[in-house]
């Protein structure tokens, strides 16, 4: 191990420093994320020494792009940030006695019971930029009166632990029901969600044939709800809600309420990043086939 210089340790000479929410936060994920397990998926596919520039350790960059997503940084700002924030480098292990953080270009080459839900992200309208058009990968659907441009983050999330166990990116004229083949695992035996995957009989009998359909209903012009059905909706609802836990840290906390890259690629990349880290917070266990008690 090598020995500290000043550039970390300055940090002793302060009689009245205070550890940060930032610092305390990164502290407790430092602990629980399964680093080894993690560099061990990503190994195969991370760049080798060779010819040109050094790569960056893969578990110092794999902490960079956690630190970029969690405080909803773009990679130049990442960067920065690095300079800047004592605990930004603490947590990615830089000494800046020794070295100097990689610059964003470096940052740029790591890319890389069911209850469905889906919600809207938005994405730039106007055609005043260099192409003088809207990004053509995303497209506009209304929702209530208001029509929206962008794409969608469509999540199955697991109704007892609500953990979310899988995603697909698509742009926002995606009608949700389409989405949900790939927002089953299989092996569920109740399907929860909300109007607008009423009808899809054909598609759970084939992918989860064990599965009972506890959708909400939806009343039609000449059939209104009951009393009874509304009540009914209302029980389902409860369970229901919590697919709406994960969108709320992805928009609110980490920023991702718009979209930050052109196309459907690299937001998809980073939207299922944060999910996974998102699991990650919620429950405070390495993902290693655990889950907190329900």
């Amino acid at each position: 191990m090598k020995q500290a210089t000043l550039a970390m340790m300055n940090n002793g000479f302060e009689a009245y420093r205070k550890a940060t929410r930032k610092a305390e936060f990164l502290s407790r994920m430092d602990t629980l994320v399964p680093w080894a397990e993690f560099c061990a998926v990503i190994e195969p596919h991370y760049p080798k020494a060779g010819d040109g520039r050094r790569p960056v350790g893969l578990e110092r960059m794999l902490r960079m792009y956690f630190i970029a997503n969690w405080f909803n940084l773009s990679d130049v700002a990442c960067e920065d940030a690095l300079y800047d924030v004592q605990a930004f480098r603490d947590f990615c292990q830089f000494d800046l006695g020794r070295e100097r953080v990689p610059d964003a270009t470096t940052l740029l080459k790591l890319s890389g019971g069911t209850i469905v839900d889906a919600t809207i992200i938005v994405a730039p309208s106007s055609t005043k930029n260099a192409d003088n058009a809207r990004d053509p990968e995303m497209h506009q659907t209304k929702k209530g009166n208001q029509w929206h441009f962008g794409m969608k983050v469509h999540i199955g999330v697991d109704s007892k632990t609500g953990l979310t166990h899988s995603a697909s990116i698509t742009s926002a004229n995606v009608h949700d029901s389409q989405e949900l083949p790939n927002l089953l695992h299989g092996n569920e035996t109740r399907l929860y969600g909300d109007s607008a995957y009423i009808g899809q009989k054909e598609v759970l009998k084939q992918i989860a044939p064990k599965v009972r359909d506890f959708t909400n209903k939806r009343a039609s012009r000449n059939t209104p709800l009951t009393d009874a059905d509304k009540e009914t909706n209302r029980r389902k609802s409860q369970v229901r809600a919590k697919v709406e836990h994960p969108f709320r840290p992805l928009k609110s906390i980490y920023g991702f309420a718009k979209v930050r890259y052109r196309g459907l690629m690299k937001n998809a990349n980073r939207a299922f990043a944060l999910l996974a880290l998102i699991n990650l917070d919620k429950w405070g266990l390495p993902l290693a086939g655990q889950v907190r008690p329900a």
